[in-house]
């Protein structure tokens, strides 16, 4: 993770990837790793976790599970 002082800023550095606000981030941190410690966690499925992008509005190319 990178932060910039500006979205601009974020552009010129950038090769690829994707730009989002730490907020985004949180909930997508949150979303991902909420249950991990539950006593009986299993790895989330491919779906599941392309449910979760949606979700959260993340959809475009780069976010696309292999």
């Amino acid at each position: 993770m990178n932060l910039f002082r500006s979205e601009e800023h974020a552009r010129r550095w950038r090769d690829g990837g994707a730009i989002i606000p730490v907020t985004k981030l949180a909930e997508l941190a949150f979303a991902w790793w909420d249950d991990r410690l539950a006593p009986d966690w299993r790895p989330h499925t491919r779906e599941q976790n392309a449910a979760i992008l949606e979700r959260l509005g993340l959809t475009d190319e780069f976010w696309q599970l292999p």
